[in-house]
């Protein structure tokens, strides 16, 4: 067999395929057969893109405009948005892992310039420590200097006095014995010599220890002149590791810089594959057409497309509405009436107490209103008789299939209308379908269903029986959906 294709223009893809039989070729696996037929259906499922082409080209034309599905069936349709879905999903995890790397570059990068900071401050304390010891060393070294100054003059003193004794000595010691009897007696001349001889000792003395005091003083200058020496290379030192540290510094300041602008274009780019990813997961959920009252098959299809948004598991998402309103066949049995006191009318007209708690009023006319609905005509839980003591309590008015009372929908009506692009109502099985799912996703559903069931139910206050006991039931509803979503090739 011979394939041949015929191609009608570059861009759109006809998948135009003709069979014809060839002696020469008629040994062709059957297994090549099916690759060929299998390449010829991805080209009719995809027939205005052309093979090869990148795919995210493909998904960003997808995502910029409503019309790129025109001509595909909603099937194709779907299978396409599906593969777009998952892209934008995958970029952004990988962005969000490029956050993670580059937020720890980042955190590196500050803490760095953080230790060269204080590594910087620390060498000017250093410095400014030995700047002054260093001018307290400038001032000791001259005041010894200028003791030494002193002390040197002292020695010339010393010296000439010691000169001049001598020579009294020597001019003394020159006189013949006629002299000395002739000028004075003989005791006062020898009594002149040993005064002469014991100043001249008293001051070799003096001149002596000065000399010693010169010598000590000269020493400790010189030490202080080493100590100067050192600190002032110390110092040198310092300045030139400072110097190293700051230019470290703003070398690591550029690179976070640098770091910083990465990250913030990171953060762009995975905002616009979640916005991406979202847009496109919204018109997947637009191609899922259901009544208020949606097939078990539909409930399926949404509680998958909810479940790849929430992580919350399927066949416990759709539990959840089953125990709930039946999949929307139930959304309530009553109308509020008595806006002071809550009270209201069943269906059938007869008048029933506690539909709804004075302090939801506000936020369900409000809800209403803004939905273009009439409040007193909208249906909603009717309240079920629980007393403690003999006192009646709890309330009704919970709305939708999701059964969600006003005050909690407004938690959620932001959410549910940044991912579904349009105004969130609690009546729309979609929207029901998702805020239930949030709703499950923050209470923990991932990890611990029963919990997040009794949440549901009971709010913050989760751990009475009746709590436990709606948490057992739909966690047996949820096994047997998930035997049924099996059989049906879910």
């Amino acid at each position: 067999m011979i394939i041949t294709k015929t191609i009608k223009s570059p861009v759109k893809l006809t998948g135009l395929f003709c069979i014809r039989y060839n002696e020469k070729t008629k040994h062709m696996s059957f297994q090549n057969l099916k690759k060929i037929l299998f390449l010829s259906l991805v080209l009719f499922a995809v027939p205005f893109f052309v093979m090869g082409e990148d795919l995210a080209v493909m998904c960003q034309q997808i995502s910029s405009t409503d019309t790129s599905c025109q001509d595909l069936s909603s099937a194709d349709c779907r299978a396409l948005l599906e593969k777009c879905a998952a892209y934008y999903d995958d970029q952004s995890s990988k962005i969000a892992e490029d956050i993670t790397k580059t937020k720890q570059q980042k955190n590196t990068l500050q803490t760095q310039i953080s230790t060269l900071k204080k590594k910087i401050t620390g060498l000017e304390y250093q410095i400014s420590q030995g700047t002054l010891m260093v001018k307290d060393l400038n001032l000791q070294i001259g005041d010894t200097q200028i003791s030494i100054n002193k002390t040197t003059t002292k020695i010339g003193n010393s010296q000439n006095q010691i000169s001049q004794i001598l020579r009294s000595i020597y001019r003394e010691d020159q006189k013949s014995s006629v002299q000395i009897l002739l000028e004075g007696n003989l005791t006062d001349f020898f009594s002149n010599m040993a005064y002469l001889e014991s100043l001249n000792a008293r001051v070799s003395d003096l001149l002596e220890s000065t000399k010693d005091l010169e010598f000590y003083l000269e020493s400790q200058k010189e030490k202080m002149d080493t100590e100067r020496g050192s600190l002032q290379k110390t110092i040198k030192i310092q300045n030139l590791q400072k110097q190293e540290n700051e230019q470290n510094k703003n070398k690591q300041a550029s690179y976070l810089k640098l770091t910083e602008a990465q990250y913030q274009q990171q953060v762009k780019e995975k905002q616009v594959a979640d916005k991406n990813a979202t847009a496109i997961k919204a018109r997947i959920f637009d191609l899922i057409g259901v009544s208020a009252a949606p097939t078990f098959g539909q409930a399926v299809e949404i509680a998958k497309y909810v479940s790849s948004i929430t992580g919350v598991r399927p066949a416990f998402l759709l539990a959840i509405l089953t125990q709930e309103s039946n999949l929307g066949k139930n959304v309530g049995q009553c109308y509020l009436t008595d806006f002071a006191n809550g009270n209201g009318i069943s269906l059938k007209g007869v008048a029933k107490q506690r539909v709804m708690s004075p302090k939801s009023i506000p936020s369900f006319i409000s809800l209403t209103e803004s939905l273009g609905m009439e409040s007193k005509k909208t249906a909603v839980s009717c309240w079920v008789p629980m007393y403690s003591g003999g006192a009646p309590y709890g309330w009704g008015g919970a709305m939708g299939p999701a059964q969600f009372i006003a005050s909690t929908w407004n938690l959620y009506t932001e959410k549910v209308s940044n991912i579904t692009g349009a105004s969130a109502n609690p009546w729309n099985i979609k929207d029901a379908f998702l805020a239930s799912g949030l709703l499950l996703m923050d209470g923990g559903a991932k990890t611990n269903e029963s919990a997040a069931a009794a949440k549901y139910y009971c709010g913050g206050n989760y751990g009475r029986s009746e709590c436990r006991s709606y948490a057992n039931s739909v966690l047996r509803y949820a096994g047997q959906y998930e035997a049924d979503i099996k059989a049906i090739g879910g």
